[in-house]
């Protein structure tokens, strides 16, 4: 069984039976977060976003709630300046087509609507660059759009897709992020380590050993990479022109690992991860001390 195949396991065990209190705004505290697909700080920086099985989980001011909006079953929830991006399944009711294909908001998630691909896509894995829109997805099965399966990018809320070559990537990828202010830089997580790419995704390179990168994140410098290998006891940071070091302890995590990495737009220093088991941590002096705000999706 691969790395992958046992994180998938551990994620799904715990997805649980835990149902958001939908008729209220306040989420119950045993269930803020059931199932979990991204993770975000909100463009002003005073909320932390996750998207969850029914809708988006807001964590401000010390308390979780639930946002408004509809109640989406979201997938590959990325957050830019001026927008959202996302992908999944609509809520019970909806009378929108399933899966969702891409979506967006510009109003904090209170209302969507559709880019394309609507019945045909399921994006769990996507990402935004936050100060150009520039979007990366992984097709895992051909689409309208999308002829064959692989890594693909739109710089133009999906008017068009390209695919990328991504020469150089033998692994199933866990994770990718995009550079926030050039669209041609994306970064990896795979089974095999992290990769980076200055050419749209054409190819790619690996970055230290070889090892499942399970997280990653670019820092809004723009300099900078964070992330986060299977089992690690620490984050790491690249610097885009030189070589990793490690940029703060982790909390022991024993079987579980980093999924989602999120840094505020506002505060550079706060920086939050959660994990597949649904544990999150935030961070507010750049990772030198931690405090969980939710375990296994229930709030401490």
């Amino acid at each position: 069984m691969t790395v992958w195949s046992n994180m998938t396991k551990n994620m799904l065990a715990f997805a649980g039976a835990a149902v958001l209190a939908l008729g209220t705004t306040q989420v119950r505290a045993e269930t803020v977060l059931p199932h979990m697909h991204g993770l975000s700080f909100s463009a002003d920086g005073k909320s932390l976003l996750a998207a969850v099985h029914v809708g988006v989980a807001v964590y401000r001011d010390g308390r979780w709630s639930r946002a408004p909006g509809p109640a989406h079953d979201f997938m590959g929830f990325a957050v830019a300046r001026a927008a959202i991006y996302s992908s999944g399944h609509p809520a019970p009711g909806s009378a929108l087509r399933n899966p969702l294909g891409l979506v967006k908001s510009t109003d904090g998630g209170a209302s969507w609507h559709g880019l394309g691909l609507s019945g045909e896509a399921d994006f769990h894995a996507m990402a935004v660059g936050y100060g150009t829109n520039a979007v990366y997805v992984v097709a895992g099965r051909p689409n309208a759009a999308m002829p064959q399966p692989g890594l693909y990018y739109t710089l133009d809320d999906a008017a068009s897709w390209t695919r990328s070559d991504a020469r150089g990537i033998e692994a199933r990828i866990l994770a990718l992020a995009v550079h926030p202010s050039d669209p041609a830089t994306v970064a990896l997580g795979t089974e095999r380590g992290l990769y980076l790419s200055r050419d749209y995704g054409k190819t790619f390179r690996r970055s230290g050993a070889e090892q499942p990168v399970t997280a990653v994140l670019f820092l809004h410098d723009g300099k900078h990479l964070l992330y986060a290998k299977y089992r690690s006891p620490v984050l790491l940071s690249l610097p885009l022109d030189g070589a990793a070091r490690a940029a703060g302890d982790l909390p022991p995590l024993g079987d579980d690992a980093v999924a989602y990495l999120a840094q505020n737009p506002v505060n550079p220093r706060e920086i939050a991860f959660a994990t597949y088991q649904r544990d999150v941590y935030l961070s507010r002096d750049a990772g030198a001390a931690w405090s969980a705000i939710a375990r296994q999706g229930k709030a401490p």
